[in-house]
């Protein structure tokens, strides 16, 4: 029987691995970059090195880490700390794209140079906000919202009041998903989906 608990240290390696089979838009991205490091070193392995009390795990009856939501609860301190602690040591690995490089890894690498760079007005009324994965075995069983329940929780015991996400506006089933689950849609840039929710 699966259940969600607390990320603990070791659990890394599996959280980068599911991260990498649905970082293409929700599918498995293995391979699509030169180094399929580059999506858990932005999306996932930062957040449990900062703010592992916000991170949850869905273990599966055989042991695996098969699911995970990881969260900031302060998003313009931890854009901050990404932009100058986690991400200048773990860039050196990749080569900045050029300016005519319009490949998808480029675009990611520029993203992960860029954040922390400046304030988003989502900020504000959202000032947490996650990143929420499940292979597909686990989805459409419920253990997304379960996760995302799981988190809010926390985040209303810090006190925080609002919460935000972005999800790629390729990815139908994050768009479907989020409004189920009390998020409603914010204005976005081309490309993403925006979605808020108060707590």
């Amino acid at each position: 029987m699966s259940r969600i608990r607390p990320f603990r240290p070791g659990d890394e390696a599996a959280l980068a691995e599911v991260c990498v089979r649905t970082a293409w838009a929700g599918a498995d991205g293995t391979g699509r970059y030169s180094d399929d490091a580059i999506w858990p070193e932005i999306f996932v392995l930062p957040y449990v090195a900062r703010h592992p009390d916000l991170a949850f795990v869905v273990e599966t009856g055989d042991g695996r880490v098969a699911g995970y939501i990881v969260g900031a609860s302060d998003t313009r301190a931890f854009e901050a700390w990404f932009r100058e602690e986690w991400w200048p040591p773990r860039a050196v690995r990749w080569q900045h794209p050029g300016p005519d490089d319009t490949s998808a890894e480029a675009g990611t690498l520029r993203y992960a140079a860029a954040r922390g760079g400046e304030e988003d007005p989502v900020w504000a009324q959202y000032p947490a906000h996650l990143h929420i994965d499940l292979l597909p075995e686990l989805q459409g069983e419920g253990w997304g919202r379960r996760l995302i329940d799981t988190l809010v929780e926390a985040l209303r015991a810090e006190g925080v009041t609002g919460l935000h996400l972005v999800a790629s506006a390729d990815n139908a089933g994050a768009l479907a998903f989020y409004p189920r689950v009390g998020f409603h849609p914010l204005p976005s840039p081309e490309g993403v989906q925006v979605f808020g929710r108060a707590l």
